[in-house]
């Protein structure tokens, strides 16, 4: 019985050395098993402590806190290279080779100077560029000044339809052109009305990014000349002709235009309701010297794109279309046209990317603008933090103008005559503008502590001269 009880003892205990070795052989085959997986997952979360990090300190944190910091300004100056001003631009380095290259550096600093006091005065006023006319200048002359831009507008709106219909018939032939203007139309007005203010300002924002096309496709191009173009571009060459006249103020009547004006002014309104000001005061309350630092990297990052896209164009159609003696471009999708057989696929399909998305952009600051200009003259709702039920009239202005501009293009609208009436009110709005801008901007009464500095006064006054003799000088030289 003794020896039963000892056997039975002695099996427990070769069983349960048989389970502990059992069970060590499982474990070290699950650690093995299991090594890579854990190797996996230490590196994933080293990964991302290293992310982290970088993130945190290094330039992806700043490239981020940059885009951020972007707006208004970069939208603003997307939207002045809409479909007229790359015609302009074409036309310019069709005609003349690289002649006029150094437009795009000259006026780089005036056209910023001018977009920062109309961001300014959004900014300390709380209240839009036409709403302050409208406090301290007789009513005659913001009345005067909206009409003229509103028609100038339009008459640009038209155009750019048209100019977009081209391009995307360079990839649709088989669509109508004026089927695809009522298309391109009716997208722009239900986006700009029944998107959130939100949702849209981030839209336009990643669509100014569409500018990188024209460099993209510029240096694409072989063999280009780059001595030749820095030269042209530091050395400014101008002859008093009439055809030199129309070139330069054309292209800086593109540049420095009323409509970016007005809109600028009225973003900088947006935003500040966006995050939460939405009274006159609390806005005026609320500007830090922060808010003003970030405006000026925001405008100046905008204007430079803009004029940094103006010198790519000329540069590209220097260098292809009056190298092979083709001067003459009646409109944006001719000028991608030509480049084809001469720039190659590549930049023919970018330059057509380009016109676009810069009119996708540019036909809602266009209608836009006139807006926010009839809606603080008349006392009008305004803004597109609103719903459409909640401010008819403003978006009323919006609709009335894509309907003109589609309406152009099917009773026979010439492109390029649209834009010379365009030229024409612009020239006749422009210096007016500016002189009250440039007053506003530097009275003390209107902008206390943020009122300009000699500098600002000086660039802006220069900005002003210049627009009254481009405008004369439009003007004499469509009548002689």
């Amino acid at each position: 019985m003794s020896n039963k009880k000892e056997l039975n003892k002695i099996q427990k205990k070769v069983s349960i050395t048989e389970d502990l070795q059992k069970r060590t052989e499982e474990s070290v085959m699950e650690r093995v098993v299991e090594s890579p997986a854990k190797v996996l997952d230490e590196t994933i979360e080293i990964s991302k402590t290293v992310e982290r990090a970088v993130i945190e300190r290094g330039p992806v944190r700043k490239l981020e806190n940059y885009w951020r910091m972007l707006g208004p300004g970069l939208t603003t100056g997307a939207a002045d290279d809409d479909s007229s001003g790359i015609g302009t631009y074409s036309q310019t380095g069709a005609q003349y080779g690289f002649k006029f290259l150094w437009l795009a550096p000259f006026s780089f600093p005036l056209m910023a100077v001018v977009q920062e006091m109309c961001a300014r005065i959004g900014l300390v006023t709380g209240r839009g560029l036409a709403g302050n006319i409208k406090r301290f200048f007789p009513r005659w002359v913001l009345i005067l000044c909206t009409i003229l831009l509103f028609i100038a507008n339009t008459f640009n709106i038209g155009a750019d339809l048209g100019a977009m219909s081209e391009a995307l018939r360079l990839f649709w032939p088989q669509f109508g052109y004026f089927f695809l203007i009522v298309v391109i139309a009716a997208v722009i007005l239900i986006m700009q009305i029944f998107m959130s203010y939100e949702r849209y300002a981030k839209y336009l924002k990643w669509l100014a990014l569409v500018l990188f096309s024209y460099v993209l496709s510029t240096l694409l191009i072989k063999g280009l000349d780059w001595h030749a173009i820095l030269t042209a571009s530091i050395k400014p060459t101008f002859s008093f002709t009439k055809d030199q006249i129309l070139i330069v103020t054309g292209a800086l009547g593109t540049t420095i235009s009323p409509y970016l004006f007005f809109w600028q002014t009225s973003q900088e309104v947006e935003e500040s309701i966006q995050s939460g000001e939405k009274s006159i005061q609390s806005r005026i309350d609320a500007v830090a010297s922060d808010d003003i630092t970030d405006m000026r990297i925001d405008i100046w990052s905008g204007m430079f794109l803009s004029n940094l896209a103006m010198f790519f164009i000329i540069a590209a159609c220097g260098a292809t279309l009056h190298a092979a003696g083709i001067i003459n471009i009646s409109s944006a999708a001719q000028a991608a046209t030509a480049l084809r057989p001469l720039a190659g696929d590549y930049s023919y399909l970018l330059f057509a990317v380009g016109i676009i998305g810069v009119g996708a952009l540019g036909i809602p600051v266009l209608a836009g603008s006139s807006s926010y200009a009839f809606a603080e003259s008349f006392g009008w709702k305004q803004g597109l933090h609103y719903k459409l039920r909640q401010a008819y009239a403003f978006y009323g202005i919006i609709i009335i103008s894509l309907i003109i501009g589609v309406l152009m293009n099917l009773f026979g609208l010439n492109a390029m005559k649209a834009l010379v009436y365009s030229a024409i009110m612009n020239g006749c709005v422009a210096p007016i503008v500016l002189i009250l801008i440039l007053i506003l901007a530097s009275s003390k009464k209107v902008m206390g502590q943020r009122a300009n500095r000699w500098p600002a006064k000086i660039l802006g006054g220069i900005a002003t001269l210049l627009m009254l003799i481009a405008g004369v000088a439009t003007i004499w030289a469509l009548f002689h």
